[in-house]
């Protein structure tokens, strides 16, 4: 008697369960890729690289990149014929080649990174406000952050509504 009531009670749980699931709407959002995928953000990247500062940089680092290229097929070239003296001067041009090129890359990483938090931190309650009203209109019950999830029918993914929304919004 006993295992059957156990089995009983775990027989209504699962269709208990069963009913809770079918009526839970689940969806999946990556909000950063939202906000990234805005026309306002699209805009400001693009006046970024529009900048005389960053497209000075920009060149600086192409041209820096053209010299190392040139210096190590220089090298390979020479590297058989030539001495110690002159195998230890190709290896200081390329040294300060390299690090020239770290510091360049650095500085126009910084200014993409300060344009990322410019754009976060003025596109984040919009996207929030966003989220809320998809939320609501589409009467998700659990909605996930996309990168915490590692199989989700495209469906279920509202980035997409998100970005249009965002960009209705920002218009």
């Amino acid at each position: 008697m006993k295992k059957l009531s156990i089995w009983a009670l775990g027989f209504l749980l699962s269709g208990l369960s069963a009913t809770v699931i079918a009526e839970t709407k689940i969806a999946v959002v990556d909000v950063a890729r939202a906000i990234f995928s805005t026309d306002v953000a699209k805009t400001r990247q693009e006046e970024l690289q529009r900048t005389s500062e960053f497209s000075a940089q920009q060149a600086k680092y192409d041209g820096l990149m053209a010299d190392m290229k040139a210096l190590q097929k220089e090298l390979e070239g020479n590297a058989m014929t030539a001495s110690p003296e002159k195998a230890a001067e190709y290896k200081k041009k390329v040294d300060y080649l390299r690090a020239d090129i770290e510091l360049v890359s650095r500085k126009l990483q910084a200014e993409v990174k300060d344009l990322e938090n410019r754009i976060l931190r003025e596109m984040q309650p919009k996207a929030l406000e966003a989220v809320k009203e998809l939320v609501a209109e589409e009467q998700v019950t659990l909605l996930l952050q996309r990168e915490a999830v590692i199989t989700a029918d495209p469906q279920m993914d509202l980035t997409p509504k998100l970005i249009d929304r965002m960009n209705k919004k920002t218009q």
